[in-house]
């Protein structure tokens, strides 16, 4: 299907420059899906299948409020939105026109949800504090340096197209479609490229952005250090991460979109964001994938806290955190909280692990392990020797052992507990009654039907924690039962 603004997209891709390989690309457009990319005929892997120059991307340098953007200090996120905003005040006479009438309005990232549907989408994921603390965070960046700029804006300008919705709106199309060009344009809008969809672990193509230090003036750096991580879902600025790696080319000024392997004709072309789970792809992306692999929970240290605190005092539980700081251990950071991750297949942090086991140490075990601690200098392999020695096993083989040794029933009682209180937060709904909900929903519904395959995806990892501690405090028993049998006298030989 080839639509109005298609055409008028493809003509504008040429007017600047952009080489795409007509022959074997078709651009779909549909209502549902918006735009992707099929192979009209077999690629192989190596085909060039596109030239991007660098001139025909939206960036601070390119944009024509560059001016306006460095003479208030702006850069990075800010200063690109503040580029996407005026280039699409300007409507037909902007030089990006033709590419930003294939753009959405906005994407549908939980990023530009109300805050009713925050609340009542995401309750209980991942997603659902974090979001709430973008909104707040991102409203703060647009009064502080926003909306400032309205007094100095030129006359032809609308400051409507400046307003608080349309930055939202500007950073849902940044966070969601920008790249990485070089050093010297920093982030940018780069046209075709941002049409191939993702697909987690499957990438057909391979953009790369060309060595532009010859570009670059000593007093040009504004590129941003972005943490790319993909478990790091709580980013401030998300960006997208299309596989972008600078390269030493023939042309420093075009970006080039490779084959990474072979196509067959009538099949999508993907490109891939990384190997990210639900939560980070609707986070970032505004969707999610219902097989995901990739998926992650985590158990806030607050929620461990709580847990101990209901078994034993306040002093009891601060001192044995303690313990395990000093034994150098540390669970993840995000803004505002430190917090263990659990793994798509149901295990948890070894952290986690190390300090549920330090928590339920015998009193004198703690305290011949606090003193040791207390008095050497080097802290590693304190928790190993406790192990080791009352495991009567070798120092090589605790790497390989050491989370069977730590699931004693106690722990594995724990890990049931913290995955029954990171359930709850979903609410009274059951995992059953999300998947029928799941099942009776349209794609078309967006927010409610990818919301739907994260709070279920979410929840099976829960599922999933719930048999390691069970299976762990089975063999945890059958290792006690196999360390308490006496050794059988070898009989003689007749």
């Amino acid at each position: 299907m080839s639509s109005r603004r298609l055409r008028a997209f493809k003509r504008w891709m040429i007017s600047q420059g952009i080489e795409w390989s007509n022959d074997t690309l078709q651009f779909i457009d549909t209502p549902e899906e918006g735009i992707s990319v099929k192979a009209l005929w077999d690629l192989k892997e190596g085909d060039l299948i596109a030239k991007i120059p660098k001139t025909a991307c939206l960036t601070i340098k390119t944009s024509g409020a560059q001016d306006l953007i460095e003479s208030t200090g702006l850069d990075g996120y800010l200063g690109l939105s503040v580029a996407l905003m005026y280039e699409k005040s300007l409507g037909g006479d902007s030089p990006w026109a033709g590419y930003l009438q294939v753009l959405p309005d906005c994407e549908c990232l939980p990023l530009v949800w109300s805050l009713d549907e925050v609340d009542l989408l995401l309750r209980g994921t991942e997603l659902h504090k974090i979001v709430k603390e973008d909104k707040a965070l991102i409203y703060e960046d647009w009064k502080e340096s926003i909306l400032p700029l309205l007094d100095s804006l030129p006359s032809n300008i609308d400051p409507k197209f400046f307003s608080v919705e349309q930055y939202f709106a500007a950073k849902s199309l940044i966070a969601s479609r920008s790249f990485e060009i070089d050093d010297y344009h920093g982030f940018g809008m780069v046209p075709l490229a941002d049409l191939f969809n993702h697909k987690t672990g499957a990438e057909d193509v391979h953009f790369t952005s060309t060595s532009s230090h010859s570009e670059s003036d000593d007093d040009s750096d504004n590129s941003d250090t972005v943490d790319l991580d993909a478990d790091n879902i709580g980013n401030k600025e998300p960006s997208s991460e299309l596989d972008c790696s600078s390269i030493t080319g023939d042309d420093p000024l075009v970006l080039e979109m490779i084959m990474v392997k072979d196509v067959k004709a009538g099949v999508e072309v993907f490109n891939t964001y990384g190997l990210l789970g639900n939560a980070a792809l609707l986070h970032r992306y505004g969707f999610t994938e219902p097989d995901n692999s990739f998926g992650i929970v985590n158990i806030d240290l607050e929620l461990v806290q709580e847990w101990s605190s209901s078994l034993f005092s306040s002093r009891f539980t601060r001192a044995r955190l303690s313990l395990w700081r000093r034994l150098e251990y540390r669970g993840c950071d995000s803004q505002s909280a430190e917090y263990f991750e659990i793994s798509s297949n149901g295990e948890p942090q070894i952290e986690l692990l190390i300090l549920l086991y330090i928590i339920l140490l015998p009193e004198d075990t703690y305290r011949k392990l606090d003193l040791a601690v207390s008095a050497a200098n080097n802290h590693e392999g304190s928790i190993d020797t406790i192990l080791s020695e009352k495991w009567n096993i070798t120092w090589d083989k605790m790497s390989e052992m050491r989370a069977d040794l730590l699931l004693t029933e106690n722990v594995c009682n724990a890990l049931l507990w913290l995955a029954d209180k990171r359930e709850s937060l979903y609410g009274s709904s059951s995992i059953k009654d999300d998947i029928e909900a799941l099942e009776k929903c349209c794609a078309k519904e967006r927010k409610l039907y990818h919301s739907l395959i994260l709070r279920a995806s979410e929840r099976r990892i829960l599922e999933k924690l719930r048999t390691y501690a069970a299976v762990g405090a089975r063999s945890h028993s059958s290792l006690k039962s196999i360390q308490r049998e006496p050794k059988r006298k070898r009989s003689k030989r007749s």
